[in-house]
């Protein structure tokens, strides 16, 4: 009897194994990339490391693994296009971590796959169930609760910039689904670091700018964390292979989880009992959104 249940198990994580792998992965790098900012670090030089090490670290991937099958120019140059905005996602997304404490951000950040939905209704390409509607007014009033318990003490700024990182995940989630269909994840994920790494370098370059750590160990959670979101992309990708795209989303949700969890731990900051019942219900009603749209 031990056997066969220790089998199922055995078989059970290696499911859903990359999911949490991936899940686990970026809350990791929600919390280095506040420790990069403490130390000294702005947002975008944070951006272009983590762009050009991780690049490095998918070609290094790829050549392990090489993709097999076709990929067309016209998805190579989209995806090249895609890249532009998944930049600015990752800059917005670390200029919320700047003034706002990580936990807010990335719950705020999380409003994407009710958005996208939304979205993806109101464009014709996908219906949403009345019980989806109702969840979706539900997540956005926990947003509301969470954020507007002590509004004073939240830099608008930072809302804002989680928001606008939320935007361009939906645009990007919606480019993809309508204009690359069925195309190769790992290679559009390839096309499109590559250009968003070219735009980091670009504005770093114009701008010059270049504001490191100030400490070795600023700089090593900047490294881990540029490793951790690719190892957390491959996850994905895995995941998806596995289990597929819906039930890999319904995991991503501990990310949000995770992170607050890291966040009290290693940076101290810790949600009001108020601001963690509105991430409550909003990650709650964000899994019954999934579910029922």
């Amino acid at each position: 009897m031990t056997k066969p249940s220790n089998s199922q198990a055995g078989s059970r994580l290696a499911q859903i194994g990359p999911a949490l792998l991936g899940a686990s992965s970026f809350a990791c790098a929600d919390v280095l990339s506040k420790v990069a900012l403490n130390d000294g670090a702005d947002a975008l030089t944070i951006s272009a490391v983590r762009a050009v090490l991780g690049l490095a670290m998918l070609f290094a991937w790829l050549r392990l693994v090489p993709p097999t099958g076709a990929f067309a120019p016209r998805a190579k140059w989209i995806s090249l296009g895609l890249g532009v905005l998944f930049a600015g996602n990752v800059f917005l997304l670390f200029k919320s971590f700047e003034t706002v404490e990580v936990p807010i951000a990335i719950l705020t950040y999380f409003v994407y796959p009710l958005l996208t939905g939304l979205a993806a209704a109101a464009s014709g390409l996908e219906t949403i169930t009345w019980r989806g509607a109702a969840a979706a007014i539900v997540a956005f009033l926990g947003l509301a609760l969470m954020i507007g318990v002590h509004p004073t003490t939240l830099a608008a700024a930072g809302i804002l910039a989680a928001l606008g990182a939320a935007l361009c995940r939906v645009v990007v989630l919606l480019a993809t689904r309508a204009l690359l269909s069925g195309a190769d994840a790992l290679r559009i994920t390839w096309y499109a670091l590559l250009s968003s790494t070219a735009v980091f370098i670009f504005a770093a370059l114009v701008t010059a700018n270049w504001q490191p750590p100030a400490t070795a160990s600023g700089w090593l959670a900047l490294v881990v964390l540029s490793l951790a979101v690719t190892t957390g992309l491959l996850g994905v990708f895995a995941s998806t292979g596995r289990i597929g795209p819906f039930r890999t989303a319904l995991f991503m949700n501990l990310e949000p989880l995770l992170t607050a969890i890291g966040s009290a731990l290693f940076l101290a900051q810790v949600l009001t009992p108020l601001q963690a019942l509105g991430g409550g219900v909003m990650l709650g009603a964000l899994v019954m959104f999934q579910l029922r749209r």
